[in-house]
């Protein structure tokens, strides 16, 4: 039984002993300036200052919105988002698994050495045991919470009318594997005790306890969701279900899977053949003839990808594990880092609308191209950037060096003049200024020249002559060369020979050595350091552009998107037509010169999508066109953000930061929940591009490049939050931007599509309330429970955590409210709903409120995730399974 199981001494002191991973820590600490590094920090760590105390969590309103974090300090730990250790390679967060031996927190550890001093021993031991145990028990109660919520979402999906028979279909598949999580959670406590007693003598006879570092989040959300997600989506495409399956058994934790070495291991063999067993075993008992097998079932179920590509799934998701988790370090949880595999798995394998499609591209193309030809000049840039000014070499014109005859005159006029001149009247003579020259620091005979000086001005009385001691000073220093002499300021002159160099600094520390990331930059000139960065950045934007525009290979961005979403045309000339085709200027400049074979224009709408049954949006879009209807919703998102900057920067002297980062929140509903029902596709593309762009400046920013990397980093500091000081990454727009689009996406991929001519698969006949679960719940759910409950959240839950009960009823009530604003939006604007307004305005309320309180319950209990992102995910499920 390998000791990673469970947190130890021997766990901390392997880590720290590795020098990579002590070299990768340093260099991507958390921080607000991860690559911006003082003076003494610049330095190797000693192994007694590498694992550092840090604050306890705040006790505020919301969990990402306290002021203090932009104070420049490092994050303090917060124990309600998920523990960070140092015994989890994947993500540096804690095991979250049991444990073989207790472990007190730090409070109680306090607690315990504060009572030992003022109590007896029995009575320090008695309240230290009260207190864990009801720590214990409102951590049993969350975590049973937190179960419970996902078994009636697990049951609400199951329910639905759609997915049941998909499920029975893939019956086999899906015991395979419940069974097999179930026998790796059976075994587990069973592999405890073995360890336990084969490598001591244990005090009891279960030596096995739940720490408070329990983190069940790893094994809660990402297997669960995507099972689930994968079960309504499978409706309307069955074939994705069986790589969900396999997907959610490769995000199963490190620890729960039996390892053959006693080291950690980013590739489990054993959990290859785990992984594989859904796909495998039915087949070989089907081969042997003794259990058959519904071939049809079967077919449907994987015609999605081959049999070579599902089970080569499990060595795809480990390195894209490694490759995300060597880009955000610390930034990232680790059921955010298994969720973010996942989710870029099946856009790469599974994505069939032409969105997705482009995403695909911006992400899997255009990414791998940046990340292989730039990676070694960002990370020149970043090691670049953490060097100070003042270790880079002098420039050598800076340096004054007088001629050879001039400062042996200079030596010689100083020599004479301490000869013959009394202690006394130096400070009358006035050639003494005229001698002095503090320019010549680097001359040896100049530093002679001081020493003497220095010598001769001690005290006059019961002194020697100052003669004697300046000669015999003067020919003491003759005897010796003159680079042993090391001439120090306001001291007197050591002729001891060369001075050791300072191992210490005056305090008593230890210095330590060089980084290795600086040392290549240090014997650089400030100028050449300067033209090396912009050369770096130069080449850098070279190679984006060339990325998104020129054709550099035939799997390119360009090509990509031409072909698998576009149907061969080009992506300038199609954008062109999409968006500027019914201008009728525009048409006939396209017609007059004969452009038609590159720029694409719409077809007119009594030319073929006469058939559509229109509502009384659909019929005013129609009369102005659908381009024209796009750039209006361009032209409403720009005047949006502008009126919303413009509030921010009043906001900015009068309140505070919660106050304007919730602005954006609303920016964003104001936004998407009106667009999205006009045109989810135009939407759902905006938002992939501006993921991308987001993606691409936060790249730019964390690479300390310039120009753009200090105007972002300095428009994004006042409003990050704990979590973007904990790693390079700053996160809190990128999630908010994702919690928006993840439902948009999932909803247009569980949708028939339609379209004609160059815009086929431009469109979905039909809405649903699940398109705005993210606007809704991040916009206003969020915004609502973090701005009530800072202000009148005073009655906490149960396990703690700064969530309050004033703000999770903010949360229900703003989204049932969102709920039903989109509803009405959906009724007025005569859209075809896929439930078909079935539903009567008691039971839609019903279910709606049913929902939001389920988003409100996982907000408050959620644990090792982003709530900008789980919750949003969750909701989506909730209303797609009751069909709202």
């Amino acid at each position: 039984m390998p000791d990673h199981l469970g947190p130890s001494t021997t766990a901390y002191e392997d880590v720290l002993t590795r020098p990579d991973r002590n070299t990768v820590r340093r260099l991507l600490s958390r921080s607000p300036h991860p690559y911006h590094r003082q003076t003494q920090e610049l330095l190797e760590p000693s192994s007694s200052l590498a694992v550092r105390q840090t604050p306890p969590p705040t006790d505020s309103g919301t969990e990402a919105d306290d002021e203090h974090f932009l104070k420049g300090l490092p994050a303090p730990r917060r124990l309600h988002k998920g523990l960070r250790g140092l015994n989890e390679a994947s993500s540096g967060t804690s095991t979250p698994f049991l444990a073989h031996t207790p472990l007190l927190d730090e409070e109680s550890r306090r607690f315990f050495s504060g009572a030992k001093k003022d109590t007896s021993w029995n009575e320090a031991t008695c309240s230290i045991a009260d207190k864990w145990r009801r720590k214990r028990t409102k951590e049993v109660v969350r975590r049973s919470t937190e179960l419970l919520l996902i078994g009636i979402l697990s049951l609400s999906v199951y329910a639905n009318a759609q997915v049941r028979p998909i499920l029975q279909r893939s019956s086999r598949e899906l015991r395979d594997a419940i069974a097999t999580v179930a026998a790796l959670l059976v075994l587990y406590p069973l592999r405890l005790l073995l360890w336990a007693y084969s490598h001591r003598k244990p005090s009891r006879i279960l030596p096995i306890t739940v720490p408070s570092a329990f983190d069940p989040a790893p094994l809660f959300y990402p297997p669960t969701m995507t099972l689930l997600i994968s079960s309504l989506i499978a409706v309307d495409n069955t074939a994705v279900l069986l790589p969900n399956i396999v997907l959610a058994l490769c995000s199963l934790p490190r620890a729960l899977i039996p390892t053959l070495s006693l080291t950690s291991e980013d590739f489990s063999p054993i959990h290859w053949v785990i992984t594989s067993a859904p796909f495998v075993i039915p087949r070989i008992l089907s081969d042997l003839a003794i259990a058959p097998i519904d071939h049809e079932s079967a077919d449907s179920i994987s015609a999605a990808l081959s049999p070579e590509a599902v089970i080569l799934l499990y060595p795809l998701h480990c390195s894209l594990i490694h490759v995300l988790h060597t880009l955000t370090t610390t930034s990232l949880l680790t059921a955010e880092l298994q969720l973010l595999s996942i989710g870029l798995i099946n856009i790469l394998l599974l994505s069939s609308s032409p969105q997705i499609t482009i995403l695909k591209a911006m992400l899997w193309v255009g990414g791998l191209d940046i990340l292989v030809s730039c990676s070694k000049p960002i990370q020149w840039g970043i090691a670049l950037a953490r060097v100070p000014k003042w270790r880079f070499k002098r420039s050598s014109s800076l340096v004054k060096r007088s001629p050879v005859f001039l400062s042996t005159l200079k030596s010689w006029r100083r020599m004479r003049h301490d000869l013959f001149h009394a202690p006394l009247d130096s400070s009358s003579c006035s050639s003494c200024e005229a001698i002095d020259d503090p320019d010549d620091t680097d001359d040896s005979t100049a530093q002679i020249s001081r020493g003497l000086t220095r010598v001769r001005s001690v005290n006059a009385e019961g002194a020697p002559s100052a003669r004697d001691c300046e000669v015999s000073s003067f020919s003491g220093v003759l005897e010796k060369k003159p680079e042993t002499t090391q001439a120090r300021r306001h001291t007197l002159p050591t002729m001891g020979g060369q001075r050791k160099p300072q191992t210490h600094t005056p305090s008593g520390r230890k210095k330590r050595s060089a980084s290795v990331s600086i040392k290549a930059f240090v014997s650089l000139t400030y100028q050449q350091a300067v033209l090396r960065k912009w050369g770096y950045a130069l080449y850098v934007y070279i190679c984006i552009f060339a990325t998104i525009f020129l054709p550099l290979h035939p799997i390119g961005v360009k090509e990509v998107v031409m072909r698998e979403s576009l149907h061969g045309d080009e992506p300038v000339g199609w954008a062109l037509g999409y968006l500027f085709g019914d201008i009728q200027w525009f048409r006939w400049q396209v017609v007059s010169h004969n452009l038609g074979w590159w720029i694409c224009l719409p077809l007119r709408l009594s030319q073929g999508a006469d058939t559509i049954e229109q509502g009384r949006v659909e019929y005013y879009r129609s009369l102005l066109g659908e381009a024209n209807t796009r750039l209006i919703l361009s032209a409403y998102c720009l005047v949006v953000i502008a009126i919303g900057l413009l509030v921010v920067f009043s906001l900015s002297p009068v309140c505070e930061v919660d106050t304007r980062r919730k602005v954006f929140h609303f920016m964003m509903v104001a936004m998407f929940l009106p667009a999205t029902y006009i045109d989810p596709c135009f939407v759902a593309l905006a938002l992939s591009i501006v993921l991308s762009a987001f993606l691409l400046l936060d790249l730019l920013r964390a690479s300390q490049l310039p120009p753009l990397s200090k105007p972002l980093a300095l428009f994004l500091a006042p409003y990050v939050d704990g979590r973007d000081l904990r790693g390079p990454v700053v996160i809190s727009h990128i999630f908010l931007l994702i919690g928006c689009a993840i439902p948009l996406w999932l909803s247009l991929g569980s949708l028939p599509r339609a379209g004609f001519g160059h815009l086929e698969g431009w469109s979905v006949p039909t809405r649903e309330i699940a398109m705005v679960s993210g606007v809704v719940c991040v916009g206003l759910g969020d915004a609502a429970a973090s701005l009530i409950g800072r202000r009148y959240g005073h009655h906490k839950w149960l396990w703690g955590g700064g969530k309050s009960l004033e703000g999770s009823v903010a949360f229900a009530a703003a989204v049932f409210m969102g709920f039903m604003a989109a509803h009405t939006w959906l009724q007025f604007g005569g859209w075809v709903a896929t439930n078909g307004y079935s539903d009567t305005w008691q039971v839609t309320m019903q279910k709606t409120g049913a929902c939001a309180g389920m988003a409100s319950l996982t907000e408050a209990v959620l644990t090792g995730g982003n709530d900008n992102v789980i919750v949003p995910i969750v909701l989506w499920t909730c209303v797609k399974s009751l069909g709202v």
